[in-house]
């Protein structure tokens, strides 16, 4: 991935909802411009959501997501209504394509419902709007179109886009902590877990991030950091390094110089870092056979050492002195129920979008379940938490 590519989680996400037969389909290719979808007058002809990342004017990078149908019905419908409405967690936008010529039905009116109650901002859609003897007009969350004449179609982009700056928040992965000039060291270990060529997409989002701040970056490995900073004539404003190499940074690092972790840092971006040291306290309240959950948000393939299912797995075995049950998930797969854990450690999520990063921290948080994230919980574990949160002064006292 190049820097100038937006990655899916940054793009705003849409999905399109409805059942089955309203178009919803057709309304995704005439919005698009481009046939995503197959469009069948046969019940259920979406089985599984569909999705799109392109560019979309007047709205930028987008991911177009086409659902299941709300009615679907059988046990396999039933699966397919529980995934449409699971894309609800990681929409920006909601749309919700209705038949006009049969209006609004119980099943769009709990689905409306339940994208209110989730905080995603809602268009209903009338389609079929050509087969109806007069068009009433259009008001402030609905509108009537008709994909298969193309009539309104451009009226419902702008609605989207409407919509969508209202979801429009001001985010820096490290930015807002610098100062016009100042200078950042990012510690970027190179193992078997680093893909060939490239950096990962943290260290990319950030590097992007300083260079828009007006800010100066020098990217090292562990192992040509301490000479890296003898190097400079004045030390720079920050570190920021790679999780699993946080013990032995810290001891590099002076402590007149800020220093965090990418994994920190994102815990701030896509959700909540105060939440995060929280959980993180519960590490050392951990007993044999607690049920820890250490989730993922990509699907990368596991290579040996991965710090997921190898190395926070051992580090809490060798430090806390306990040995709890650790279960795995990634990707999309997140357990609706999170009850039975006594703790959840979550990545930074880079490829997650914000909203799903907070629908995830609100399950556990309804259920009382602490989470934390790997850049904490790393820290917490090698005893460096409150060393690691120096850019945040705010938290970092509340530690004492």
């Amino acid at each position: 991935m190049s820097l100038n590519e937006t990655a899916s989680g940054e793009r705003l996400h849409i999905g399109f909802f409805g059942m089955r037969n309203a178009g919803k389909s057709s309304v995704v290719n005439a919005v698009t411009g481009q046939e995503l979808s197959v469009v069948s007058d046969v019940l259920g002809t979406t089985t599984d959501p569909v999705k799109k990342a392109m560019e979309l004017l007047p709205l930028g990078p987008v991911m177009i997501i086409d659902t299941p149908g709300i009615d679907d019905e059988g046990s396999l419908g039933e699966m397919r209504v529980a995934k449409a409405k699971r894309v609800l967690a990681t929409c920006d936008v909601g749309i919700l394509v209705v038949d006009s010529t049969v209006g609004m039905r119980d099943s769009d009116l709990e689905l409306k419902a339940h994208m209110e109650k989730r905080g995603v901002p809602c268009l209903t859609v009338f389609n079929k709007a050509d087969l109806l003897d007069k068009v009433p007009a259009e008001g402030a969350d609905f509108i009537y179109i008709s994909a298969r004449d193309n009539e309104g179609i451009n009226r419902l982009r702008e609605k989207i886009g409407e919509l969508s700056k209202k979801e429009e928040n001001e985010r820096r992965v490290v930015a807002d902590l610098l100062s016009t000039c100042d200078h950042v060291v990012l510690v970027v270990p190179i193992d078997k877990a680093a893909p060939k060529g490239r950096l990962i997409l943290p260290q990319q989002q950030t590097i992007r991030d300083i260079l828009d701040a007006g800010c100066t970056a020098t990217v090292c490995r562990d192992t040509e950091l301490e000479e890296t900073l003898n190097s400079f004539k004045e030390p720079p404003k920050m570190v920021i390094c790679d999780s699993q190499v946080f013990g032995k940074v810290s001891r590099i690092v002076p402590k007149s110089i800020l220093l965090t972790s990418f994994s920190i840092l994102f815990a701030r971006y896509k959700g909540d870092l105060r939440s995060a040291v929280q959980g993180a306290a519960m590490l050392s309240r951990l007993k044999d056979g607690d049920r820890v959950l250490i989730s993922e948000g990509c699907t990368h393939h596991r290579q040996c050492g991965d710090i997921g299912s190898v190395k926070l797995p051992g580090w809490i075995r060798q430090f806390m002195g306990v040995s709890p049950v650790f279960e795995f998930t990634s990707g999309n797969t997140f357990p609706d129920d999170v009850s039975d854990y006594a703790l959840i450690i979550h990545c930074g999520g880079c490829m997650l979008t914000e909203k799903e990063m907070r629908y995830r921290s609100r399950v556990a948080q309804d259920t009382g379940v602490p989470m934390t994230n790997y850049g904490t919980a790393i820290a917490a574990l090698h005893g460096i938490l409150k060393r690691s949160l120096s850019p945040f002064p705010d938290i970092q006292n509340e530690l004492d």
